[in-house]
């Protein structure tokens, strides 16, 4: 009997009852309703929603960020006009948790058409397609803080600014449309209000309360924000303080809420020389901006597209070019596709071609570094050093390195006065923290030994402290000593301005604490900041410096970068660690001429019972062999490590050094300044002011 193959088919309706209807699944949207609900969002829109990524994301740094992004503008402005600048920071406390910032420049004005665009609008500016050093770059940062000051207080942004004495000033009240990224001015219906010039507008200001300092010509911004302001670690004084190092030809006045006046006068009446705008670098340029580059180029051959285009492209290597993209020197490069734009750019990366021109950025100097950190950070031992200019990505710049050594710690620095607002302002849990967060440099090993000394708590609030407590930490903040247990402290600059934050994710940080400085003469655990009472500066000039956010507040780890930085950090580390030798030399030398002379009538004494020999001139003749065998004790240094009254090529430290005597920090600024003045004055004085 013949057996089937078919398979048998199992009804489920007979082995397992009826089969379960499928429930119709309803669709939530559908592609026209989903278009329906798509619109462009405009940058304003987008950046009041994520102002964190700007630097808004909480009001202490909300405060900072509002006035270095108006410092950093003021400085541009009076720099490419030529003008020694001047800057006035004002902040007032105008209601719990609100702040009003005042800022101030004597630069060249802003045009009457320009003001609400520039305050009012993101992503507007003259400096994103310049290739030349500047401290603002994408055109959004003050923008930025006055839309932040419109959402949390609903104030509008205020600027006066003025062009010239005879010449009206301008005075706008704005605010920016978020959906459009368009200003929206608020006073003179809608046109802003022209200040005459002369007695009558000096009424007009005082009348309506505009704050502004009488000045022939500049801008003033006003903003009201939600912010916090507490001192210390990450203050706006300490980036003003630090942007002071970096701009010695700045005069900057500070009014804190507090009513408290700071000035920091300018040491340098030299203004920065002037950077060169230049063209991108073919090694900087990706293949997607070449091809954009040919499409939107004018009528013009292939050869003279590379040369006014680009920079450093010879003839030759423009012929060399357009062998590699199989076409000719002469052909229109209309005519050119993507396909020649990825030839040409696979050519570009395996040809020698020199690096971009570097009078595109400006450095600061060894000699104004070593001034700028004098002027404000006591020490005893300086050091400078300028690298050779540099490549990344097509991109040319430089770094400098800056070292100070010594002087006190900033526990012993600070005042009672001071000591009880910093209290009082502080968010921290315990003492501890409030020390480490609050005192640069100050490690956790400074912080418990002040702590203990104290006879605090561990866990204590430092705002619930009383007053016979507060006394015991200031006076354990004065006596105790913790330079040895004190970190560096690294001052990050990015064309001149100071960088606050999120130092774990900068190169410089990253390539300070992987640098070795024990070799240097400094005490340093495996993968921590070295310690010792030293402050450190590291700044990248370049024209487009290459930030890891918007907020511009740390670099990214170019190996480029990190390599020139490194290189800095040994140059300075050199000298300081010849500088603690020899210093350490000395001390030995004087600890074993103490020895000598505590025994040295004891043993003048009995020799002179043994022999008979006269006991006087025993003791004179063993004094001098002491001397002589510890002369190091006796060894004087000039200011920039040589040994006085010796030969002046033995132990030189070089120019770019500086060492000056802690105890007389302030003694020795003045010697400063007062030489400045009297080199001008002629070598006569000079030299009798030295002697004197």
């Amino acid at each position: 009997m013949a057996t089937s193959s078919r398979k048998k088919t199992v009804n489920r309706s007979e082995t397992n009852g009826s089969a379960p209807k499928r429930k119709k699944v309803q669709r939530r949207s559908t592609a026209q309703a989903m278009a329906a609900s798509q619109k462009e969002i405009s940058v304003s829109e987008f950046f009041a929603k994520n102002r964190h990524l700007l630097g808004f994301d909480n009001p202490r740094k909300a405060l900072l960020t509002t006035i270095k992004e108006a410092v950093d503008n003021s400085l541009d402005a009076c720099e490419e006009a030529g003008i020694l600048p001047e800057v006035w920071v004002h902040i007032e406390q105008a209601g719990p948790n609100r702040y009003k910032v005042g800022i101030q420049d004597n630069g060249p004005g802003i045009l009457k058409k320009q003001i609400p665009l520039i305050f009012g609008k993101l992503l507007y500016g003259s400096k994103f397609h310049r290739l030349r050093q500047s401290r603002g770059q994408q055109g959004i940062g003050i923008s930025a803080a006055g839309m932040y000051g419109v959402q949390t207080t609903g104030k509008p942004v205020k600027i006066i600014s003025k062009v010239s004495v005879r010449k009206p000033a301008h005075y706008y009240e704005i605010q920016i449309d978020t959906k459009r990224n368009v200003p929206k001015i608020l006073n003179g219906k809608g046109e802003g209000v022209d200040i005459p010039p002369g007695e009558k507008g000096a009424a007009y200001i005082k009348k309506h309360g505009i704050e502004w300092v009488d000045q022939p010509h500049g801008t003033r911004v006003t903003i009201e924000l939600e912010a916090k302001f507490v001192r210390g670690r990450g203050s706006v004084d300490e980036y003003l303080q630090q942007t002071a190092i970096a701009n010695p030809h700045i005069s900057l006045h500070y009014l804190d809420p507090e009513n408290y006046e700071y000035e920091y006068m300018r040491s340098t009446d030299v203004l920065p020389p002037e950077a060169k705008e230049i063209k991108p670098h073919p090694y900087g340029v990706e293949v997607g901006r070449l091809a954009q580059m040919i499409e939107e180029s004018d009528t013009m051959s292939v050869a003279e597209f590379f040369r006014t285009r680009f920079s450093r492209i010879t003839p030759g290597i423009a012929k060399k070019l357009c062998q590699g993209a199989s076409t000719t020197m002469r052909t229109n490069i209309r005519k050119l596709d993507r396909t020649h734009a990825d030839k040409i750019h696979q050519t570009i990366q395996t040809t020698k071609i020199s690096p971009p021109t570097t009078d595109c950025i400006c450095p600061i100097g060894e000699d104004l570094i070593l001034k700028g950190l004098h002027h404000v950070v006591p020490g005893e031992f300086y050091a400078a050093a300028t690298r050779p200019p540099s490549v990344y990505r097509g991109n040319p710049f430089q770094i400098e390195v800056g070292l100070a050594y010594g002087g006190a710690a900033a526990t012993q620095n600070v005042t009672m006065d001071l000591l009880m607002e910093l209290l009082e302002e502080t968010d921290t849990r315990t003492v501890r923290q409030f020390l480490i967060h609050t005192f640069n440099g100050l490690g956790g090993d400074g912080a418990d030994k002040i702590v203990k000394a104290a006879t605090l708590k561990t866990r204590q609030n430092p705002r619930g402290l009383k007053p016979k407590e507060r006394e015991k930490l200031f006076q354990a903040m004065k006596n105790v000593n913790v330079a040895e247990g004190q970190q560096m402290e690294v001052m990050r600059y990015a064309n001149r301005v100071p960088l606050q934050f999120q130092q774990s994710g900068c190169a410089v940080t990253q390539t300070v604490l992987g640098t070795n400085w024990r070799g240097y003469g400094l005490s340093q655990s495996r993968g921590a900041m070295p310690k010792g009472p030293v402050t450190l500066m590291v700044h990248i000039a370049s024209v487009w410096v290459p930030f890891t956010s918007e907020s511009k507040e740390a670099i990214a780890s170019y190996p480029e970068i990190q390599k020139e930085i490194r290189l800095g950090l040994q140059a300075v580390g050199r000298k300081l660690g010849m500088f603690l030798r020899r210093r350490l030399k000395v001390k030995q030398q004087s600890d074993r001429r103490e020895i000598f002379m505590r025994y040295l009538k004891e043993v003048s004494g009995a020799v002179s019972e043994i022999n008979g020999a006269p006991k006087d001139e025993l003791y004179d003749q063993l004094l001098k062999v002491a001397k002589k065998v510890t002369a190091d004790a006796d060894m004087q240094i000039d200011d920039r490590g040589r040994r006085v009254e010796d030969d002046p090529t033995q132990l030189d430290l070089g120019e770019n050094t500086l060492i000056v005597d802690p105890a007389d920090h302030e003694a020795a600024i003045n010697r400063v300044a007062v030489a400045d003045e009297l080199e001008a004055d002629g070598e006569e004085e000079h030299e009798e002011y030295e002697e004197e």
